[in-house]
């Protein structure tokens, strides 16, 4: 991408504004929109040349080797924006060793797909900073018995705790519900006077009298 002066001059007075603040006048804010419509406006048209550009390989490719100087071509101008080269490109080439043109592609190509081995690699490798600083595990005395006995001591401890001095939850101790006061007994009978005996209970039965032997007679009025 190739900026005019009138471009360069823009970008230059954008720069002195981003390193030493200062209030930017209306001229200055239209002149950075427009020049920043114009750099998305190229990145946009660098895109879709660029998608042209590959799709023309493609076609060429499938056609070898018929097509090889163009492909050959079109190759190198794709690289040159920026292309990175696939396998089927590398299997092309090798095809095309004879040509020296297709063998310097081949190293070119060759080169570009070490480099994005190698940057993938550092990308899923971990920095040895943080392996340095990794914290070591330490082997506890006992194991993992000693471990769960410890766990279960401090566990019972507060339940302990609360139980000896009456306050398992942490609130003071309710008194216990007082018990209800013994109902009196009703007072047994005064041992005073003597027990009747059964006699005196149950008095003896008297017999009754036998009727006289020559009961009086009365005479009755006529």
């Amino acid at each position: 991408m190739a900026f005019g002066a009138e471009e360069l001059r823009v970008l230059r007075r954008a720069l002195a504004l981003a390193l030493h603040p200062s209030p930017a006048s209306a001229q200055d804010v239209q002149d950075c929109l427009r020049l920043a419509e114009t750099v998305d406006e190229a990145t946009r048209e660098g895109a879709r040349l660029r998608a042209f550009l590959v799709a023309d390989l493609s076609r060429y490719r499938a056609a070898l080797p018929g097509t090889a100087a163009g492909y050959l071509t079109l190759l190198e101008e794709a690289l040159g924006a920026g292309y990175r080269p696939v396998p089927d490109d590398l299997a092309a080439l090798r095809a095309l060793c004879g040509n020296p043109v297709a063998a310097a592609l081949l190293d070119r190509c060759l080169t570009l797909a070490e480099q994005d081995v190698r940057a993938r690699l550092a990308l899923h490798s971990v920095p040895a900073s943080r392996t340095r600083g990794r914290t070591r595990l330490t082997a506890l005395p006992g194991g993992l018995a000693a471990t769960g006995a410890a766990r279960a001591t401090a566990l019972t401890a507060p339940a302990t705790t609360g139980a000896a001095t009456g306050d398992p939850g942490g609130k003071p101790a309710e008194k216990p519900a007082e018990k209800p006061a013994p109902r009196p007994s009703p007072q047994s009978p005064s041992r005073d006077r003597p027990i009747p005996t059964p006699g005196e209970v149950f008095p003896p039965r008297r017999k009754p009298s036998a009727p006289p032997a020559n009961p009086p007679r009365q005479l009755a009025a006529v």
